[in-house]
Order: structure tokens, then C-alpha cells, then sequence
């Protein structure tokens, strides 16, 4: 079948996580024998910030590494719908388009598409900024595809849409998996973006402060930092890479002893079981994980089996020291995560669940469903 994915960027993960997932979900469907064409925005603030922090050749190497996936750059304002829309059998539309462009696929299903329409909701706005949500014109949308439980009870409890399905991220283990690096670069290595402040004090005492308590060798991967920050982490001796494209994720886990998950604050406070992508990235590269505490209450995992889980500095600090001092624990908590993941949480997983969704969708049309 025909796929068709708008969002706002395919060929950047400048601070744009969804387009892991995306990827991942592309290569599914390219391998199942799927037509996939995606469109995203000429002016994409995504590949603005790439091309000025890192220059064109960040865009080959994004083409070199999935030589199979490509997007068109289109200006959504005048993007002629019934050529983009020909053929389509399923549109993902990401929550990242503008509400212009997504009103406008939703008028022209209405005006006799026959494909199935999905919005997808992969952000934790729908409780940080329920107004711009809110604005988004999904009437003519069969649903909303979204990444945790929490959201998709928020699309129907607000009236945002008749009905709502959990599709949460997940890992290409086609391209994260274990490597044999043969070397060693340090000890912890964390990647992660800044996040404006949603999660500065959470980095300070959960990664910079234990990484001077244990005098560890420690790098960062991750954009956005100001120079404050840069500078807390060079008197922390921790050193500052910088932007690491997300295809090379599994390269420096494999030269690192261990990872740390950092969630960002509105997941931890008001959103609960929705982890970032990069947890289930960590798990499916084998890497020893300890995280800050979140609440799992989707049983995604296996807390203190898959990954050890710190409530306070403290504990982080005493998870550090026991991944790091005890090698056969950290083999086992490796071991166990990745069997998780390879069990649930990859992007063939999810494009069955999508698979399964689409079914349902095409017996029981929106206009005749009830809420699921």
C-alpha cells in the first residue's frame, strides 16, 4: 500500500527525537514492500538549526545512512493535496505540522479521500499547551494515534477526537542494537537535548553531581545547552560533544560503560508512562541503564530488572557505583533489557499495532464508531 507522512522533518534530529520513530517506522513499511512518501516543511526549524550547527554534510550523512528513505521538502501553504494524496491508502499526519496544512488534508479526506487519516501525537503539549491542541481541526480524522495512554484518554475526555489509540515509540533494531566497539571511551555517556529548561536541575543532580562523586570519565551528546551549562560541565570535567546524529548512537554506546535516562519534568509530573525514545534506544543497543525515577504505569518495562531505578541523587549515585563496580549485574540488567525490547517495543511491533488499528478503522468507519 501506499503511505503517505507528513511532519516536520524526516532528515533532521536536531532537537527532534520524533524523527527516530519515524524513521524506524519508514524502514518497516519499506520493508514489508510498502510505498512510503513523506513531506515535510521547506523551513522546518529542524534543518534550519542542522545546516547552521553542523553544514550540509549532516544532510548527506543522514542519506548515506538510510539510503532507502527520503522526504520532498514542500511548502505546506501551496502543496498541491490531491498529487501528494494520489493513490494514498494510510496519512500519518505529525503533531508537529502547522494547524493550516492539517486542516487542510482533513478537508480534503472529507471532500472524497479514500485513505485512511491519522493524526499522531508524539509531545507532551496536549497538557503544556492544551490551547494550540486544541486548535488542531481533526473532525475529519478517523483518530489520533498517540504515545501514551495518558494522551489518549486527554483527545477524549476533551472532545478533541472521537477516538484515540496508544502507540508508543519504540527502537529500529535494525539500527540499534549491540556493537563490538573494541575500545573503551569512558564510563557514562549521556545523550540528551538541554529542554528549556524542563529538565536543567534534573541533568545537575542526576548526572553532573554524580559524575564528580564517582569521579567518573563522562561525555554528553546534545544541542541547545547554553553557555552556562557548557561551562558547568567543563568545571564538572565532563565533556561536551555536542550534536551526534542518531544513526551514530549505537557506535558511542558501545564505548561507554553506562547510560542514564533523564526524563523531562511535564512527563514525570503529568504524564505518566510515557518514557523518551531514547530509553527504548539505550535498551535495544545493550548499553547498562540507570534512570531517574518515572512513573511506568503502562508496564513497559521491568524497573531494577531492565534498568535501575534512582527516586533522588543519592540512589543514582549508588546505581552508578554498582553498574559500574559489579560487571556481572550490569551484563544481566543489559541482558534483560534488550529481551524486553525485542519482545515488545521495536518499530515491527508498532507498525503491526498501526496494522491492526488501520483494520479496525476500515470496518467500523469514524462516522459510525463509538469511542475505543
Amino acid at each position: 500500500m501506499r503511505v503517505v507522512l507528513f511532519c516536520h522533518s524526516l532528515v533532521s534530529d536536531w532537537n527532534h527525537g520524533n524523527a527516530h520513530f519515524l524513521r524506524g517506522i519508514a524502514t518497516e513499511l519499506l520493508a514489508r514492500g510498502d510505498e512510503v512518501r513523506v513531506y515535510e516543511p521547506l523551513d522546518s526549524w529542524s534543518v534550519t538549526n542542522l545546516l547552521a550547527d553542523a553544514g550540509p554534510a549532516a544532510i548527506d550523512g543522514f542519506h548515506a545512512a538510510y539510503p532507502a528513505l527520503s522526504s520532498e521538502r514542500v511548502d505546506p501553504d501551496t502543496l498541491d493535496l490531491d498529487e501528494a494524496l494520489e493513490g494514498a491508502s494510510l496519512v500519518l499526519v505529525h503533531e508537529w505540522n502547522g494547524h493550516p496544512l492539517v486542516e487542510r488534508i482533513g478537508r480534503h479526506r472529507a471532500g472524497g479521500g479514500k485513505y485512511v487519516l491519522l493524526f499522531h501525537d508524539t509531545h507532551h503539549r496536549s497538557v503544556t499547551d492544551a490551547d494550540a491542541m486544541q486548535a488542531y481541526d481533526l473532525q475529519h480524522y478517523d483518530g489520533v494515534l498517540a504515545f501514551g495512554e495518558v494522551i489518549r484518554e486527554r483527545y477524549l475526555a476533551r472532545g478533541w477526537s472521537r477516538r484515540a489509540w496508544t502507540w508508543h515509540e519504540a527502537a529500529d533494531v535494525t539500527r540499534f542494537h549491540k556493537m563490538d566497539a573494541g575500545g573503551c571511551d569512558g564510563d557514562l555517556v549521556w545523550i540528551g537535548n538541554w529542554g528549556d529548561g524542563e529538565r536543567s536541575d534534573e541533568i545537575r543532580h542526576y548526572l553532573m553531581a554524580p559524575v564528580r562523586a564517582l569521579g567518573l570519565r563522562a561525555r554528553i551528546h546534545g544541542v541547545r545547552y547554553p553557555a552556562e551549562a557548557i561551562r558547568e560541565l567543563a568545571e564538572f570535567k565532563i565533556e561536551y560533544a555536542g550534536w551526534l546524529p542518531n544513526y551514530r548512537v549505537p557506535e558511542v554506546f558501545s564505548r561507554f560503560k553506562a547510560t542514564v535516562h533523564v526524563p523531562r519534568q511535564p512527563y514525570v509530573q503529568a504524564l505518566p508512562g510515557i518514557p523518551t525514545i531514547r530509553m527504548f534506544e539505550a535498551l535495544a543497543c545493550g548499553i547498562p541503564l540507570a534512570s531517574c525515577w518515572w512513573d511506568d504505569c503502562e508496564h513497559l518495562f521491568r524497573p531494577g530488572a531492565d534498568y535501575l531505578v534512582a527516586r533522588t541523587p543519592e540512589e543514582m549515585v549508588q546505581a552508578l557505583e554498582t553498574i559500574l563496580s559489579d560487571r556481572d549485574l550490569a551484563r544481566e540488567l543489559a541482558r534483560s533489557g534488550l529481551d524486553t525490547i525485542l519482545a515488545r517495543h521495536t518499530c515491527r511491533h508498532r507498525v503491526d499495532e498501526l496494522m491492526e488499528i488501520v483494520g479496525a478503522i476500515r470496518d467500523t468507519p469514524a462516522e459510525k464508531a463509538f469511542t475505543v
